[in-house]
C-alpha cells in the first residue's frame, strides 16, 4: 500500500487516507451562518475520496471573524447550519473538522474581491483586538486586550468547541498561524505586552496553552486536537522555527495530536520563499525534533510530490487546498494516478480507470 492511502487513527477517529482537505476560506457566510456554497464546496471533497475534510476558520466570537463573510460558531443557530454539512460528509464515510479561529488585528475587513479592504461599520465592520496596540499593516489600530477579555476569549474557545461536537465534527482545530489573534500573541513583532502574556518564551505561548487546555477538557479524552501553527514569520527578531519547536513540545504535553504546521502570515512584506512543497522542512523539524504527529501544507499538488513527503518521514499527513480546488476529487485522482484501488461512490464508478486488482 501507498503511504499516501494508508489509514491514519488518532484516538478514536481513523482516517482513512492522508490526501487532507486544509481549511479554506470562503466568504460566503452570513451573520456567520453558512449554507448552500458550503455543503455543495466541502461536500464535493467527501464525493471525491478525501480521508479529511476541514471547514475553513469559524470564529469564536462574532469580532473573531476575518470579513464580515466568515463563519462562526459562537451561537447555536449557527450549529445547526454546520450539522448539516457533517452529515452529508459523513454519509460519504470521510472524517471532518473545524478549524477555531479569532482573527484578531486581522479582523473586520471586507471579502476579497470587494472594491476595498476594510469593512465600515455601516457594513457590518468592527474594532479589531490583538495582544497590543500594534497594527498590521493598512490596517486599523487594534485595541489592546486587558486580562478579563483574554480570559472571556479563552471560555468562547471552549464553547465554540463544544458547539462543534454538537455539529458533528470529529476533531477540532485551533488556529494559531497566518498572523490571527494566537499567532499574534506568539511573536515578539506583534506582542509587546509587559504582564504575564508578553515578553519571554513561556509568556507569549501562556494564551494559547490557556486555550488549548480549555478545549481539551470540554471536547474530552476521544477526540482529537489538531493546532495550526506559522513555523516562522520570515522575520528577524520574529517568531522561528526554534520556537515552533519548542512550542510543539508544549502542545503535546498539553493534549494536541497533531501540529499543522505552515509559516507566515505575521508580517506583511516578509520575503517568503515560496515553492513546491516550500513548508516541508518545517513539519520534518517539528515532527522530528519534537516528537509529535504533524501534517504539511503548501504547494503540493502531485500524487507523487504527497507520496514522497510522506516515504520521507517528513510528515504523517499532507493538505492540500488550491489541488483540491481544482478537482474536489483529487484523492480519488491520486490513487489512479499511484495504482492504488480505493473505494469510490457507486454514482462515480463509471469513471474509474483501474481495475480491481
Amino acid at each position: 500500500m501507498t503511504k499516501l492511502f494508508e489509514p491514519l487513527t488518532i484516538r478514536s477517529v481513523t482516517f482513512k487516507n492522508r490526501a487532507w482537505v486544509s481549511p479554506m476560506c470562503q466568504y460566503s457566510a452570513r451573520e456567520g451562518l453558512v449554507g448552500s456554497w458550503h455543503l455543495v464546496h466541502l461536500g464535493s471533497f467527501a464525493t471525491g475520496g478525501a480521508g479529511l475534510v476541514m471547514a475553513e476558520a469559524s470564529a469564536v466570537t462574532p469580532r473573531g471573524r476575518i470579513s464580515v463573510a466568515c463563519p462562526g460558531l459562537w451561537n447555536d443557530e449557527q450549529v445547526g447550519a454546520w450539522r448539516e454539512v457533517t452529515d452529508f460528509i459523513h454519509s460519504q464515510s470521510a472524517v471532518t473538522g473545524i478549524q477555531l479561529a479569532h482573527a484578531g488585528r486581522k479582523g473586520s475587513t471586507m471579502r476579497p474581491w470587494d472594491d476595498h479592504v476594510m469593512a465600515t461599520r455601516s457594513e457590518g465592520g468592527w474594532e479589531a483586538v490583538a495582544p497590543s496596540a500594534v497594527a498590521f499593516e493598512g490596517y486599523e489600530t487594534p485595541h489592546a486586550l486587558n486580562l478579563h477579555e483574554i480570559d472571556e476569549l479563552v471560555d468562547q474557545f471552549a464553547d465554540a468547541a463544544q458547539r462543534a461536537l454538537r455539529a458533528g465534527f470529529d476533531l477540532v482545530e485551533i488556529h494559531a498561524a497566518h498572523g490571527y489573534l494566537l499567532h499574534e500573541f506568539l511573536s515578539p513583532l506583534s506582542n509587546r505586552r509587559e504582564d504575564d502574556y508578553g515578553g519571554s518564551f513561556e509568556n507569549r505561548i501562556r494564551f494559547l496553552l490557556r486555550v488549548v487546555a480549555a478545549v481539551r477538557d470540554r471536547i474530552g479524552a476521544t477526540t482529537p486536537l489538531f493546532v495550526r501553527i506559522s513555523a516562522t514569520d520570515y522575520v528577524e527578531g520574529g517568531w522561528d522555527v526554534d520556537q515552533a519547536v519548542a512550542l510543539a513540545h508544549a502542545l503535546r504535553h498539553a493534549g494536541v495530536d497533531l501540529i499543522d504546521v505552515s509559516s507566515g502570515g505575521n508580517v506583511a512584506h516578509a520575503v517568503i520563499p515560496i515553492g513546491p512543497g516550500y513548508q516541508v522542512p518545517f513539519a520534518r523539524e517539528i515532527r522530528h525534533q519534537a516528537h509529535v504527529t504533524t501534517s504539511t501544507v503548501g504547494m503540493i499538488t502531485e500524487p507523487a510530490q504527497a507520496e514522497q513527503i510522506l516515504q520521507e518521514g517528513a510528515a504523517d499527513a499532507v493538505m492540500l487546498a488550491r489541488a483540491y480546488l481544482r478537482n474536489p476529487r483529487w484523492a480519488l485522482y491520486a490513487a489512479e494516478a499511484l495504482g492504488e484501488y480505493v473505494d469510490w461512490p457507486a454514482q462515480l464508478e463509471r469513471a474509474r480507470t483501474l481495475r480491481r486488482p
